[in-house]
């Protein structure tokens, strides 16, 4: 049907001309004014949106708007925007953690008590449809220059083989040669001493070490040191003071980086509350966590309690007894590592990270085998030196096995990055990434999402680190892995980088959120401000017209290889049904966003699916279910709770 403006849109497009022919007879003022109110009449009009799609602010009221650090859908249909303290020391002293559910069809705001500082935590999906969160935030970072105690690590021993001992925050250790006193700022586990017997009866000791962070009771230069001493620990009697000990090297008034927690949390997204669990072995700072095939979670790499990167001990939550196992053997990533479930229950690091490693230490990619830690690197990675702050997404379908690397820049503040797409299929003899086409910018922190149709929607990010010198990019693109073509569609409202994220929501549209500038103008003399806007955007496929309905009628819950039959009037217009797992997203990462293409058949007033066999395709939860018709457009998601073969 031939579209025919309304008489409001003719009056404002007669208005819009008016103001052009104004433009040219009064200069640069007016025609900027003009330009900005012809582009509001150009991205409204249908035939725009039909071909770009459209972007709509979010109207969050003044107490619901929050620092979103995390977003993650749940099987409500609802979102969980965390901000912990939201990158504010402020709120981190005050305690004030922030988390609000968003429930989009709605726009209603729920505030839900935060038990801990869950900014910079990792989260998961879990099979009953409860998330995951686990480490945060125990300490801010202090730079140097802002440092006004001495303090540093502190290395605490205990030589009693038949005792561990707790002790406190705030116990004091005081240098035997030095005399200075430090103080705990954090409780500490410092476990029993190992006791070995040898043949013939030998005996030896080897005490054990726990670490803890000390500061100097004052401020002051004069209270720093500068060589290992040992410290007596004040308030233990009898053997106690010779068994338990301290030992330090430099306590000083370096840079601190921020330190991780042990604690975490199961979301209920029907009791819409935080349960706590057992912590993990481990206190995780920036950690990623990726969802295993029996329904179990990897968590690996964060900064510890003490600010050091985790050194390769990596370990596995079992949500059926609550309980964390570390992995036998070590390995080593960076913070953030962008680490998938391969189809063959392997795990795939596609190289993107987020922060905090040495420069040459665990930023290979590669195919990383748990149960016997070996592991095979991928080469062909071009601009391997600007991995860090790169998205990277598995194409859909899954069971193709295709992987894109997206933007990224150098190691740590570096003003590198890269508009570069890289693309691997493991499905390969030999895996190698190949070039896919440039992105719209060089940027770091791109965000992109998986759509129903197969295409990927990649959107913002920023030229420089944390968007510096006023580098944030006002662009997106549509990607189609069928042809390996990529197009730009409607620009952005406002810039992401830093903090800032995307997900698909149930009815095809993506939200995006967050953005923490470094500074707000281009000379980097003024502090940015947090962006709390959240927007969405409706791709082209909801201005083509109706789109399919798929009821709400079929089963909730299906078994791995099982078939389930969902009613439709729009049978024999659909070509596509689609699993897609609901994303949590932090930090250019989101490694549990997954498309899987359904074998189906069509019926007289339905269709029916049949599901993959494999759980390492289709690990156990929930997924929202979308058909998809001839002109791409998919349904409205149903929520499928998938269950594996028993």
């Amino acid at each position: 049907m031939k579209y025919r403006p309304s008489r409001r849109t003719r009056r404002f497009g007669f208005g819009a001309a008016a103001v052009i022919v104004l433009a040219g007879m009064n200069g640069p003022a007016v025609y900027r004014f003009s330009s900005h109110k012809y582009r509001a009449y150009k991205i409204n009009q249908p035939e725009y949106k039909a071909k770009n799609g459209h972007w709509d602010v979010v109207n969050v009221p003044e107490e619901y708007r929050i620092n979103t650090i995390h977003a993650a859908l749940l099987h409500t249909g609802k979102v969980l925007l965390l901000a912990g303290s939201g990158n504010n020391a402020k709120n981190f002293a005050a305690k004030s953690f922030r988390s609000v559910l968003w429930d989009p069809v709605r726009n209603t705001y729920t505030n839900i008590p935060t038990p801990q500082d869950l900014f910079c935590s990792g989260h998961s999906q879990l099979p009953d449809g409860k998330l995951l969160v686990a480490g945060g935030t125990q300490r801010y970072e202090k730079l140097k220059g802002d440092v006004e105690k001495a303090g540093g690590l502190m290395f605490v021993h205990n030589e009693d083989p038949d005792k561990p001992k707790t002790l406190p925050a705030g116990t004091r250790f005081t240098g035997k040669k030095n005399g200075k006193t430090f103080e705990s700022k954090d409780p500490i586990l410092v476990p029993r001493a190992k006791k070995t017997t040898h043949r013939k009866g030998k005996v030896t000791v080897t005490a054990s070490t726990a670490r803890v962070y000390v500061e100097a009771l004052r401020k002051g230069k004069k209270y720093q040191t500068g060589t290992e001493d040992n410290y007596r620990i004040a308030g233990l009697k009898g053997k106690d003071r010779q068994n338990f000990y301290g030992i330090a090297q430099k306590l000083s008034f370096d840079k601190k980086d921020f330190q991780g927690i042990k604690q975490a949390y199961e979301f209920d997204p029907v009791a819409e509350r935080y349960i706590p669990i057992d912590p993990m072995h481990e206190a995780r700072w920036y950690p990623t966590l990726t969802a295993l095939q029996d329904g179990k979670v990897l968590a690996v790499s964060g900064l510890d309690e003490i600010g050091q990167v985790v050194p390769g001990k990596n370990e596995i939550y079992d949500p059926r007894t609550g309980k964390w196992k570390y992995l036998p053997k070590q390995r080593f990533f960076p913070t953030y590592p962008a680490l998938f479930l391969t189809d063959k229950g392997r795990i795939f690091y596609t190289g993107s990270n987020a922060g905090y490693g040495p420069a040459d230490k665990g930023r290979t990619p590669g195919v990383w085998d748990l149960k016997s830690n070996t592991f095979r690197e991928v080469p062909g990675m071009s601009d391997a030196d600007a991995l860090e702050t790169s998205m990277s997404v598995l194409l859909p379908p899954a069971q193709d096995q295709r992987y894109m690397v997206l933007g990224g820049g150098g190691v740590g503040e570096s003003p590198k990055s890269t508009a570069r797409t890289r693309i691997v299929d493991l499905h390969d003899d030999e895996p190698r990434f190949r070039n896919g086409p440039d992105l719209y910018a060089k940027v770091r922190y791109p965000s992109s999402v998986i759509l129903p149709d197969d295409t990927v929607l990649t959107t913002n990010g920023s030229g420089d680190y944390r968007g510096r010198s006023d580098t944030n990019v006002l662009k997106a693109e549509l990607y189609d892995p069928k042809t390996n073509t990529a197009r730009r569609v409607a620009d952005p409202l406002v810039g992401r980088n830093y903090h800032s994220g995307a997900l698909l929501l149930p009815d095809g549209r993506v939200m995006t959120f967050g953005s923490d500038s470094l500074f707000g103008d281009k000379a980097n003399t003024t502090p940015g401000t947090f962006q709390q806007q959240i927007d969405l955007y409706s791709p082209p496929y909801l201005f083509h017209g109706s789109r399919p309905e798929l009821a709400d009628t079929g089963p909730r819950a299906v078994k791995l290889g099982a078939k389930a039959t969902y009613r439709t009037a729009d049978a024999s217009q659909i070509v596509k049904m689609r699993l897609i797992r609901p994303g949590s997203f932090t930090h250019v990462t989101n490694v549990e966003q997954r498309s899987i293409a359904l074998d189906f058949r069509r019926t007289k007033d339905g269709v029916t699916v049949r599901l993959p066999e494999e759980s390492s395709l289709v690990p156990p939860g929930w997924y929202m279910l979308s058909a998809v018709d001839d002109r791409g457009t998919p349904s409205k998601a149903v929520w499928v709770k998938v269950r594996a073969k028993k």
